[in-house]
């Protein structure tokens, strides 16, 4: 099966979903993995291929065409733009790690019962690329839909790139700014706590503040998040055991080392396309299929406008996640420390939702619903939500922001009303 592009522009996801249960030997995995990807990716490079010479020989007999669809194709290959956040919104605070930004325009002013709702504070997921993903276009903004199920006091982080002088932060000043964000939303809105919804590496830093700060969480949503990084097998959890099991950090300090002090973006997206190079030819192959539909153009670069503009991770809040989660698992194992502190997910009680995607190969839903096993939330009030499709697309693809974040985001509205 070939790659397909959704309909927000990110690659779908045909692997197989990952197995629940976690291989004995993650190098075997990963040597299969990787023997798999391969012959999809030589597959889709040939039927690539095979396309662009049957596209040649049919226009040969206009030789000036196929010179102007090569410039258009790679024009558009070539030129990214950064990407933007679409809807209206102000900054609210900004440090050299993050900045607050609030959705909440046109929203009553704190007190009125028209508007009497427990805010609601994101946390993007934070993996080489900008946070604008939850307001990916207009139409396509998990901020909005939100905002649309009632949940009108709505927030966000966005992660700022790593610079020489920022790549000392630590796991601490990440919490430090995450409790400073809800500490504004509590302030400006006049309630004790917020409702916390985590994306992809965002869902474990939810999770982790949640459980050190439960007083001040409404609610926890956890989706495409990895919580136990060792649920299933993926190549990147796989990579990061069989890694650290042999070289130590030694690897990743020398990725990071190789970055002046930080991992870079560049790297990460590399991984990522690394693997499923099946995914990335068969994007450009359609890319080619669809010059002449401004849509199909649109949705291109869109996508590649986010997926292609990296920023770089703090180098040492990046050995810090690998050493104690890709490779620890301490969340789980219940040996993580933070600030001297044990991080202890039994101390969450607050209603949670957990999404995760069919097919997703970077977080598959077991990873995501096994906090539902660690935390104190009554099963009651625990709610599993698969969606189809991969990862990407929970976060940006139409699917998941028309049936699947609506339902989850209007029972969280249900949580969020003043009973008294």
């Amino acid at each position: 099966m070939t790659a397909t592009i959704d309909e927000a522009g990110a690659p779908g996801d045909p692997l197989e979903a990952q197995s629940e249960a976690p291989s004995p030997d993650p190098a075997a995995y990963l040597r299969g993995y990787h023997a798999t990807a391969a012959v999809r990716g030589a597959t889709a490079m040939t039927k690539g291929a095979g396309y662009v010479l049957q596209r040649a020989l049919t226009q040969s007999v206009t030789p000036g065409q196929n010179t102007r669809d090569a410039r258009r194709w790679w024009r558009h290959v070539l030129t990214r733009r950064r990407p933007q956040w679409h809807n209206d919104h102000e900054i609210v605070f900004e440090t050299p790690i993050a900045r607050l930004r609030d959705f909440s325009q046109g929203a009553a002013t704190s007190g009125d019962p028209a508007d009497d709702v427990v805010p609601t504070l994101v946390l993007p997921p934070q993996a080489g690329h900008d946070s604008c993903i939850v307001d990916f276009q207009p139409r396509q903004s998990q901020m909005m839909v939100i905002r649309e199920a009632g949940l009108t006091r709505a927030f966000t982080l966005d992660w700022v790139g790593a610079t020489r002088e920022t790549s000392g932060t630590t796991i601490s000043d990440y919490i430090a700014v995450v409790d400073r964000a809800v500490e504004h939303c509590r302030e400006t809105v006049g309630r004790d706590s917020v409702n916390l919804v985590g994306d992809c590496q965002g869902g474990w830093l939810a999770t982790i503040y949640a459980a050190m700060h439960p007083d001040k969480v409404n609610t926890l949503t956890l989706a495409g998040a990895p919580i136990d990084f060792h649920a299933g097998e993926t190549p990147i959890g796989a990579s990061s055991r069989v890694m650290t099991q042999r070289f130590g950090q030694l690897p990743y300090r020398a990725m990071v080392a190789a970055g002046g002090g930080n991992m870079p973006g560049s790297f990460v997206l590399g991984g990522f396309i690394a693997i499923r190079p099946d995914a990335e030819i068969a994007k450009h192959v359609d890319l080619l299929k669809n010059l002449d539909d401004p849509a199909a153009i649109a949705r291109y670069e869109a996508f590649e406008d986010w997926f292609k503009h990296t920023q770089d991770v703090p180098g040492a809040f990046y050995l810090w996640l690998v050493e104690h989660l890709f490779a620890g698992n301490e969340l789980i194992n219940g040996t993580l420390e933070v600030d001297g502190r044990r991080v202890d997910m039994r101390d969450i009680s607050c209603p949670l939702f957990l999404l995760g995607g069919a097919t997703d190969h970077i977080t598959p839903p077991v990873q995501v619903f096994a906090a539902a096993d660690h935390v104190s939330t009554p099963a009651d009030q625990v709610t599993r939500r698969t969606a189809p499709g991969g990862h990407l697309g929970l976060f940006m693809g139409n699917q998941a922001l028309r049936y699947e974040w609506p339902p989850l985001m209007t029972a969280v509205a249900e949580h969020s009303r003043r009973t008294d």
